[in-house]
């Protein structure tokens, strides 16, 4: 009887372990044949089952390691981070994608981490389709009302641009201020920052930056900008800071390549989710407060003209009309209106200490063709050659974007000798184009003269294009590219930086969604 016990268990035991052994045979062959590349498919190294290439990318420098992988199997290659991902490393096969096949490549990939945060796909960045044609229409159209691209907004920018100078730190400027103002606090933010830029103390510059860039969306989108001081507003920042970056570390590919693990596990991506439901929650309220108060007839900013234009699209469901996708659009336009065009003026004023050469002749340019008497206007722009080459250099060397936003193939497509499926993500790097060593002299160096003629002129460069390109260009590069000048000559026309005393600058990075510098610290001394 034990006998027969004992050899029904052994059997048990072995069945269990024959069963086993069977279903991890059977998934690693249906791996095998799932992810086997069809025909003229984008060589690439050879991948892992399950995890892919996780193990061969650092997040921390996963710019770095894809143009080595571009070294090893040319511009156009394949690679496995949770899906195949086709990316594209060499200026003439984005080009070919992104402009002259752009219609081939015009959609988005369903990547989980978004899926989950969004999975109604509204907004504009992350929409397809009839929705995302719409809702950029109406963005582009509605921000252009409000000035974007002309010079009815310059006046706003200028104000900003005032603010942030008198944050920076002119004492003067802050005595102006009496006690009894409707700016006391504002008084005594400007008054604590004199404790360390008059006095020549070194001051992390980061978030009174974003709070000045973030405020000329906000004006936008919100109709109103936000205090220094507003701790609530500072706070904020701070989250959307935070979001990105972890949006960009290893965390964010462990969900996007085993989300039925990842969502139920603690960790650091749990923050992205927390992070990103205050910001919601403050656009919602901010939505909130305007259709109390709204005048359809008097739109004071984007929130209010969407309200006013559900009314007339309430029979065209897919549109996107409603309140919900309002939230995403007007959630997007601030985040992206505020990380990306602040990133570039840290990596700018980090440039102009590492290089005082560079702020120097910036300088003489901006006191012989403006002065000190008046406010920079973009009229200014055209007369001033070298310092529009800077601001095109620091956005070429910061490479804020390395890896582009990821696009996906809406049909099988030709790239090169190879053939893309439809429905694969695609990776159209902007680093392969702004480091190119075919079109640019010096492409590691920071050198202002790649913008610049045997004159003097400014020239334009076919293969900068931090912005992205084709029918995905970023739709606030007009409203980028205004705030660049306008804030980055005002603060060099009334401040000289320069690293703390004894302090190398460094141009070490924190890569995450975005390439930003690590924080650091300078001195501003009034001109």
């Amino acid at each position: 009887m034990m006998a027969a016990f004992s050899m029904l268990s052994f059997l048990e035991l072995v069945h269990g372990k024959f069963c086993l052994i069977f279903l991890a045979l059977f998934l690693t062959l249906t791996y095998v044949l799932k992810q086997k590349s069809p025909k003229k498919f984008p060589p690439g190294p050879r991948s892992l089952p399950f995890i892919g290439d996780l193990l061969r990318i650092d997040s921390t420098k996963i710019h770095l390691h894809l143009a080595k992988f571009a070294e090893q199997y040319g511009g156009i290659y394949s690679i496995h981070l949770g899906t195949r991902i086709v990316v594209l490393h060499d200026l003439k096969y984005v080009k070919e994608a992104l402009i002259q096949k752009g219609e081939n490549f015009v959609d988005r990939p369903r990547i989980p981490l978004f899926e989950d945060l969004n999975p109604n796909h509204y907004g504009v960045v992350f929409s397809n389709g009839y929705a995302w044609k719409q809702q950029r229409r109406f963005a582009l159209m509605t921000l252009k009302n409000f000035g974007l691209g002309k010079k009815s907004l310059e006046p706003s920018i200028q104000a900003e641009s005032k603010w942030l100078s008198e944050a920076f730190g002119n004492e003067q400027e802050a005595e102006k201020f009496s006690l009894d103002h409707s700016k006391l606090n504002y008084f005594l933010f400007i008054h604590l920052f004199l404790v360390f830029v008059v006095l020549g103390r070194p001051f992390d510059p980061q978030f009174v930056m974003n709070n000045a860039v973030s405020n000329v969306t906000c004006c936008l989108v919100f109709g109103d900008r936000f205090e220094y001081t507003d701790r609530q507003f500072q706070d904020l920042l701070k989250r959307i800071n935070e979001a990105v970056y972890l949006e960009g570390s290893i965390w964010a590919q462990l969900y996007n390549a085993f989300p039925w693990i990842m969502r139920k596990v603690p960790g650091p991506h749990r923050k992205i989710f927390e992070h990103w439901d205050k910001v919601i929650s403050f656009v919602k309220l901010k939505i909130k407060e305007h259709r109390n108060d709204l005048d359809p007839s008097a739109p004071r900013d984007y929130i209010d003209c969407f309200l006013a234009e559900m009314e007339k699209w309430k029979t065209d469901v897919d549109a996107g009309f409603n309140e919900e996708n309002l939230c995403f659009c007007t959630f997007e336009l601030f985040v992206a209106g505020t990380e990306t065009t602040s990133t570039t003026l840290n990596w700018g004023l980090l440039f102009m200490i590492k290089y005082p050469d560079v702020q120097e002749k910036v300088q003489a340019e901006i006191d012989h063709v403006i002065g000190q008497s008046r406010m920079p206007s973009m009229a200014d722009r055209p007369n001033m050659p070298y310092t529009d080459a800077v601001i095109h250099e620091i956005q070429r060397m910061g490479n804020i974007l390395p890896l582009n936003l990821a696009r996906m193939a809406v049909k099988d497509t030709q790239i090169g000798e190879y053939i893309i499926p439809k429905g694969t993500m695609v990776l159209g790097t902007l680093s392969s184009a702004l480091f190119d060593e075919s079109e640019w002299e010096t492409p590691q160096t920071f050198n202002p003269g790649h913008f610049l003629d045997a004159e003097g002129n400014f020239r334009r460069r076919d293969a900068f294009m931090p912005f992205s390109a084709g029918k995905r260009v970023c739709l606030g590069e007009q409203l980028a590219r205004m705030e660049l000048f306008l804030f980055f000559t005002s603060l060099l026309q009334r401040f000289t930086f320069s690293p703390p005393p004894g302090v190398e600058p460094s141009l070490e990075y924190r890569m995450g969604f975005t390439h930003c510098p690590k924080p650091y610290k300078l001195c501003a001394v009034p001109r």
